[in-house]
């Protein structure tokens, strides 16, 4: 099947990838003990309501709580209110998406269990400004930051610490509630407290970690944003708020990978895992998979029969003075390995 129909073998190999990442299997094998008191659910990102409906489904017990997804179709859910908001520019619905997770925590006790479904996308989708501060500014930010090039960790490093729900912030206001987070992963690496700018996660960096990603990348966000960074104080691990939480990357690059690469042994066709935490210029990389592709064609002896390159990661793409076109950061890695692929 694999060389009579290589476009359906290699949609296998993607589906195969996707159905690694299901939140129902995910959840049902991280599953916190059930409290005393009440199990509270919050979440953010863009899959949240696929997240929260896997829990609900594998709960036994009582459940409340809300998560934010972004605008578009939502996984139906019975008990978790789905709240939508704009990714990757925030909306005003993000405002309200934020403040209802700050909500959904305030006022717990030492009985409670909180459960945080984070995944991709929530810094977009969590905009909460500091005093002072408004919904343009963090606009504003977040726009200088898409267009750095800068890499996703470096990207939530430094909206983290413009923030009054991310770096661990919204973990906080659930004390003395335990929480358990439950991340799939989106960032290479899969350090959970750069997944979505960590809400419940605290930061292990500080601010001299932002400044210098700033300083490095040669961000060049509003002064505002800027002044408000080089003074911020952050959330760090050893507070007391965060004693006895627990973080689970549930699912992740490397997991899907791992899938495809079983499918294709099993196919008859060697797999070869480049990286799981491939960064960089999109067009670059783009080329880059190109050039190993044309390499193994030509140098690899026919006898050892087929093979099939996979990678994941986090690419990006620097918007220069001409501004933007159409499309994301995956179709232009695609053109751009396509363009030197034509003919191969």
């Amino acid at each position: 099947m694999p060389l009579e129909n290589p476009r359906a073998f290699l949609a296998s190999l993607f589906h195969a990838a996707v159905r690694a990442a299901d939140p129902l299997e995910a959840i049902r094998a991280h599953l916190p003990a059930r409290p005393k008191g009440r199990t509270v659910v919050i979440g953010a990102g863009k899959a949240a309501s696929q997240m929260a409906q896997a829990l609900e489904s594998v709960w036994d017990g009582p459940l409340e709580g809300v998560v934010v997804a972004r605008h578009g179709p939502v996984a139906a859910c019975s008990r978790i209110r789905v709240l939508q908001a704009a990714h990757p520019v925030p909306d005003e619905a993000g405002i309200v998406g934020a403040q209802a997770l700050m909500v959904a925590v305030r006022g717990l006790t030492a009985d409670d269990l909180v459960i945080a479904l984070i995944s991709g996308g929530g810094s977009a989708l969590l905009p909460s400004p500091p005093p002072g501060f408004a919904l343009a500014d963090e606009v504003a930010l977040n726009e200088a930051l898409l267009a750095s090039g800068a890499p996703i960790s470096a990207m939530n490093v430094v909206r983290k610490h413009v923030s009054m729900i991310k770096g661990g912030r919204l973990a906080a206001l659930a004390f003395p509630a335990r929480v358990v987070s439950l991340v799939v992963s989106d960032v290479p690496g899969d350090n959970p407290a750069f997944v979505a700018s960590g809400p419940t996660i605290p930061d292990a960096a500080g601010r001299e970690h932002a400044l210098r990603a700033i300083r490095d990348y040669r961000m060049n966000l509003p002064p505002r944003s800027l002044q408000y960074i080089a003074t911020a104080e952050t959330l760090r691990p050893d507070d007391p708020a965060f004693a006895g939480h627990e973080a689970h990357v549930i699912a992740s690059a490397r997991v899907s990978l791992q899938a495809a690469a079983r499918l294709s042994r099993e196919a008859g066709v060697t797999p070869l895992i480049l990286s799981d935490r491939i960064e960089g210029e999109a067009r670059d990389i783009g080329r880059m998979h190109a050039a190993l592709a044309m390499e193994f064609q030509v140098s690899r002896p026919p006898q050892e029969g087929p093979m099939v390159l996979l990678s994941g990661g986090e690419t990006t793409v620097t918007i220069g003075p001409e501004g933007a076109g159409k499309g994301g950061r995956n179709t232009e890695l695609l053109l751009a390995a396509a363009i030197d692929l034509d003919g191969t």
